[in-house]
């Protein structure tokens, strides 16, 4: 697993905040230091009379400033090892040993929430770096199959007399994510968020993750999914945004509910499938920043394909 080339200053003075609360002796804590490659040559400039608030500010401010960022994979050690703590011993048989405690959860528990965004946030970027390596071996695969977009069109139509049906609507996800690898995009096929929400999946683009919603159904959608996937985008990060990827189109109410100021949402249909991307006028990419541009500049979240010179 590879870490992150720095931590927040906020995250540093977390896991200095739960060492400190985690350990009433200086030996326990010493003890724990030693554990996570603190040197002994460091713990013997731990004075008598040096409180264990001093020592733990110099010695993160000297682990910070280590060469090669190996003082913030040490913090990070800690900051994991104490994000799972769950009991504290030195803390008990003392007076105010419930307040004590309670103090210690609370700085745990602060910790603990950052160290799982950094988890999941290192999970993504090896998930990125898979995907870009199984992107690149399935492009491999196509060239050596002769797979163009022109076959791409084919399988789509073979799968339209499915439209409607659970099984058609399976297949179209897949080959909506064959057009991904096609065209070499940062993707995380179809997961269930935290929640147990059904994600179809998500694709990145200039720093951005876009949360995917693929329909394939008779009629048009309606208000009520554009509803669902909002909310699904309201409870991710500040730079999460939706695609909706409808065969049948969008009907007026749904897109005048997509279509907001600073809407998170973009909609496409099958025109911009088979009208832009197919015959190769515009990879996939591109025209979902000629919609994201659009939607920016008025809030509208579709641009129809007769627009797209506009």
């Amino acid at each position: 697993m590879v870490m992150l080339k720095k931590l927040s200053p906020s995250f540093i003075e977390l896991t200095q905040d739960a060492c400190l609360k985690a350990f009433w002796r200086k030996r326990a804590l010493r003890a724990f230091l030693k554990q996570h490659q603190i040197s002994d040559n460091q713990l013997a400039s731990w004075a008598e009379d040096e409180s264990k608030r001093d020592f733990l500010a110099r010695l993160f401010d000297a682990l910070i400033g280590v060469k090669d960022n190996r003082g913030f994979a040490v913090i990070l050690n800690m900051a994991r090892s104490l994000a799972e703590m769950k009991h504290f011993p030195d803390l008990e048989n003392w007076e105010d040993s419930s307040e004590k405690i309670s103090n210690a959860h609370k700085a745990i528990a602060r910790l603990k929430s950052q160290v799982d965004k950094l988890n999941e946030q290192v999970r993504d970027e090896n998930e990125s770096r898979e995907w870009r390596k199984r992107a690149a071996e399935d492009r491999e695969r196509q060239v050596a199959s002769q797979k163009t977009l022109l076959s791409l069109e084919e399988e789509l139509k073979q799968l339209l007399p499915r439209v409607g049906t659970q099984e058609g609507g399976y297949a179209f996800e897949e080959w909506f994510y064959k057009l991904v690898a096609y065209a070499e995009m940062v993707a995380r096929r179809p997961y269930k968020d935290p929640n147990g929400r059904q994600i179809d999946g998500s694709v990145t683009l200039d720093g951005t993750t876009f949360l995917v919603e693929v329909k394939f159904t008779v009629d048009p959608i309606g208000s009520q999914d554009i509803d669902i996937l909002l909310s699904k985008i309201a409870r991710k990060a500040d730079n999460t945004m939706g695609i909706m990827i409808s065969l049948a189109g969008f009907n007026e109410n749904a897109i005048k509910n997509a279509s907001r100021d600073r809407t998170p949402l973009l909609l496409m249909d099958y025109s911009h499938i088979f009208n832009v991307i197919l015959p190769g006028i515009m990879p996939l990419p591109e025209v979902i920043q000629r919609i994201w541009r659009h939607a920016s500049q008025t809030g509208e979240s579709y641009l129809s394909v007769t627009n797209f010179s506009g």
